[in-house]
This record gives structure tokens, sequence and C-alpha cells, in this order.
């Protein structure tokens, strides 16, 4: 029993020397791949709880960095003095984002985006509304900016203004992004969102799969696919690129339901965003824009 013992307690030490000595080089080489620091790593590949909380204790605690040793060793004290408080941790936080040189700009971006009201009084919002227009209707001249010719491309009224209020001027980049960018797929989606049968509204559902995307990217969810499509840290474009993916995707998922009427959307949105959340828990989840034109 006591060699049995002996055994266990040197392979134990063993292995756990051995992962000290290779932790630094396995964190250089996951940094080098995927653009992450430990920290995010934990972050977005684990679920909020009690793992992931350990995890982040145990890379903090193990942390080579003097910086995040001295902000560590504050704010262990400050607990044991049970003088913390939440700006304390707030400004760790901050400080431990800049030492790791964490790009959170894009998250930062999104939400101003979001939460920027269109305003009809802004040049570069009216801008970006009437080039909408144009390159989701190229041949078609717009008669005013206060038009029923609005409702063609999927507004509820004569003033598209009133439709970005649930979120803001995301809602319009996304759309505009995908009109820009993938001109046909764009064009392809209207046509068939006019359908006498199987039609909808092309820019009020579009704006819904805008709230869509950014819930999944919120939530973490959509990780997966960011993590798979980008080489670094995912900026703006990369969320645009999804959102085109899903609206596409939507799409087609409407036409295969055949659904009575528009009275039939949140039950088929629903079920699309089941099907995404279910792709996205594939880790190897990767969605491309490579869109097959299908019959309007």
């Amino acid at each position: 029993m006591l060699v049995n013992f002996l055994k266990m307690s040197l392979l134990n030490t063993f292995w756990t020397t051995l992962y000290i000595w290779l932790r630094p080089l396995v964190k250089w080489i996951l940094r080098r791949t995927t653009r992450l620091c430990e920290l995010q790593r934990i972050c977005y590949g684990e679920e909020k709880g009690a793992l992931r909380t350990l995890q982040i204790e145990y890379s903090l605690s193990n942390t080579r960095t003097p910086e995040l040793k001295k902000a560590v060793h504050v704010l262990n004290n400050k607990a044991k003095d049970k003088t913390i408080t939440q700006d304390i941790v707030y400004y760790a936080v901050f400080a431990i984002v800049r030492i790791k040189n964490i790009n959170i700009k894009i998250h930062k971006r999104l939400e101003d985006l979001r939460t920027t009201a269109y305003d009809s009084n802004n040049s570069e919002h009216e801008e970006k509304l009437l080039k909408l227009w144009s390159c989701l209707q190229p041949k078609i001249t717009l008669e005013g900016r206060i038009s029923k010719q609005w409702q063609e491309i999927g507004f509820q009224g004569n003033d598209p203004a009133t439709d970005f209020r649930g979120m803001g001027m995301l809602g319009l980049e996304n759309l505009l992004y995908f009109a820009e960018t993938h001109p046909n797929a764009a064009q392809h989606v209207l046509l068939r969102s006019q359908h006498p049968v199987y039609g909808y509204s092309f820019a009020i559902v579009g704006i819904n799969i805008s709230h869509t995307a950014y819930m999944l990217a919120q939530e973490g969810l959509a990780k997966t696919h960011f993590y798979n499509s980008s080489k670094g840290f995912p900026d703006q474009n990369a969320f645009h690129q999804f959102f085109c993916y899903l609206f596409f995707e939507f799409d087609v998922l409407w036409r295969h339901e055949k659904p009575k009427d528009i009275m039939e959307f949140n039950h088929v949105k629903s079920k699309f965003e089941k099907n995404i959340r279910a792709k996205l828990k594939d880790p190897m989840a990767l969605f491309k824009c490579h869109f097959v034109l299908e019959n309007i």
C-alpha cells in the first residue's frame, strides 16, 4: 500500500511539474493561433458560473505578468479587509483589459450603433438611408425622401426613420452592408419578399434579424462562428457578414415553411433561431456567405 501511495505521489508530482513547465508554452501557442489571451478564451469558452470563475482565479493567481500580479495582490487584500467595492472591481477589469491588450471596440461599437437613434436631421444618417434605396432599387428613382415607395422595400410607412427605433442605426447599417456587399443576394431576397403569397416586409424582417444577430453575439453563442471565420479579433464587418448569412437563411426557411400569412412570422422566426442556436453549439460552426440564388 505504501509503495503504491509513493508511486501515485511521484506520478502526480511529475505531471504537475510537467504542466507547470509546459503551461507558458501552451499559452503562447494558443495566443498565437487564436489571437486571444487565456482570460478571453476562458470567458468566451465557458458558460458563466463556478467553473468559469474558478478558471479565471487560477489563471490570475498563476500569471507571470508583474502588473497583473500586483492587481491580484491588491484585490486579495481588499477582499480580506472587506473594503472591496464595485468601483474597484470595475477599474481592475479595465486594467486587465489594458494590460492584456484586449480589443473590446467591436462590442462597444455594436452597442453604440444599436443605441443611436436614427436622426432625420443627421446628414450621414440620411445619406445611408438613401444609399440603401439606390442599392436595392438601382433602376428606380426615389421620388422623395417621404414617399410610399419605401414600402416597396419593406418599410411600414412613408418615412423609414420610425422603423429603426428598436435597433437604432445598427439595423440600417446591417441592411446597407447586405445591399452594398452582396447586391445580387440582397436584391434576390427583396424580390422573394414581394411574392404575392409568401411575401413579407423586407426591411422590417431585416431589422428583426439584426436583433437576432445582436442577441446571439451578446449572449456569446455566436463566438464559435466568429472564431472560425476571423483570422484576428472579430470586427464590425464580421458581424455584418453574420447578419447577411442569417437574413438569407431566414428567407430560405420562410419559403420552405410556406406560411399562410405574415401572422406566422413569430413561429417561423422561433424555429429559425432554434436551428441557428443548435448549429452554433458545434465548435466547427462557420457560416459562409456563399449564396445560392433559387427561383423567385
